[in-house]
């Protein structure tokens, strides 16, 4: 799996305030349905999970197949809390680990 993450959220925000939250990360997502040169059967090996998670509670989960594209991007909204630090976690077909941590500032 590749280790390379993008998250992006706002500089700055205030208590209750409705953000949107994005992340990418690079992978190729190969499906399992390719061939190689060869003619061997590239394996399957996709990203099938993303938990992102604040403080000790769930603020989105993913499941992916293999129609994902490569470098997956996903977007969704939370209601501030306080601050904190957002934890990501990606996880591949693998059982490789990607995690990436990113504080939430208040202010």
């Amino acid at each position: 799996m590749a280790s390379k993450t993008r998250i992006k959220l706002p500089e700055k925000t205030a208590v209750g305030d409705v953000i949107e939250v994005r992340a990418l990360i690079n992978h190729v997502m190969e499906t399992g349905n390719r061939k190689d040169a060869g003619g061997q059967i590239i394996p399957r090996d996709i990203v099938k999970s993303l938990l992102v998670t604040f403080g000790n509670v769930t603020v989105f989960r993913a499941e992916f197949g293999p129609g994902i594209s490569s470098n997956p991007f996903v977007a969704f909204y939370m209601r501030v809390p306080g601050p904190g630090e957002l934890v990501f976690v990606w996880e591949d077909d693998a059982g490789v680990r990607t995690t990436e941590r990113t504080p939430l500032l208040i202010g």
